[in-house]
């Protein structure tokens, strides 16, 4: 891809690239020197001439779609406004994202977040039930399966560590966060069928039930039913955004006047009036 210019009684002289046409579609030309550095080092004849057979092919076929597509603006198409546009847009948004990252407080309080809930409950109404609850599935042949049911048994907060290490080395799943809300329909699909619904489970639903091959255990803690008013809990990564959100819009809002305050008074901005 390179030509080096030597004569016999010289040292060698300096690489000299000679910028060859590769391909051709109208005006537009695939130069060499657009090549440069797409081949690793240390790659063979054969697979560098695929390497850039490939290219020039994607290459031409692109260049030809954009020919056509030329052809093809409308009269009243201003595409020199359009990218003018689209680059303040990228370097408006450039900015502002730097302002969000070196001036928003990520931190959402249990304060702010009861005050968002307190306003705003009412929109947060459930489609589905939901409930909190202790989930396991084991293999019914599972050798420390009597150690289990002995735990289940003693549900008590001495024993949950236990518990827990034993679902995490012998249960096929399990769920031990009782301050995590679940949708049923997404606890039905981890029982046999038929179990559960929203209209037999409820505070003091408790089950032990085999299929043949799994034990399930089930102890429900809390169920809010369809259409009632979701927990704060169930929707707090959501309102922490919505805060978030709010708060980015103020200040970039903020700083834009600090920005035009700063320059005006630096007499940077000049307004002409009839």
């Amino acid at each position: 891809m390179s030509l080096f210019s030597c004569r016999p009684d010289m040292e060698e002289q300096p690489l000299v690239i000679k910028d060859t046409i590769l391909a051709n579609v109208f005006d537009k030309n695939l130069r060499l020197s657009e090549l440069e550095g797409m081949v690793p080092n240390n790659t063979s004849s054969s697979d560098s001439i695929q390497i850039i057979n490939a290219y020039i092919d994607r290459w031409v076929k692109e260049a030809t779609l954009m020919s056509e597509a030329e052809k093809h603006i409308p009269n009243d198409l201003n595409i020199e406004k359009l990218v003018k546009d689209y680059r303040a847009s990228l370097v408006k948004h450039n900015f502002e994202k730097l302002l969000v990252e070196t001036n928003l407080d990520s931190t959402v309080t249990k304060a702010e977040l009861d005050t968002y809930y307190t306003k705003n409950k009412e929109q947060y109404q459930l489609e589905t039930t939901i409930l909190r609850c202790y989930y396991i599935k084991i293999e019914e042949e599972n050798e420390q399966i009597d150690e289990l049911k002995k735990l289940w048994q003693d549900l008590k907060p001495e024993s949950y560590k236990d518990l827990l290490t034993f679902c995490t080395e012998n249960a096929e799943t399990y769920m031990l966060d009782d301050s995590t809300w679940i949708q049923i329909e997404d606890l039905a699909l981890q029982l046999p069928q038929g179990i559960i619904n929203s209209s037999n489970i409820n505070e003091r639903t408790e089950i032990s039930r085999k299929d043949g091959n799994y034990h399930y255990f089930l102890k429900v803690f809390e169920t809010v039913s369809k259409k009632e008013i979701a927990p704060l809990s169930f929707i707090e990564d959501q309102a922490r955004k919505v805060i978030l959100h709010k708060r980015k819009i103020k200040l970039l809002s903020e700083k834009k006047e600090e920005i035009y305050d700063r320059e005006f008074q630096r007499k940077n901005i000049k307004i002409y009036t009839q």
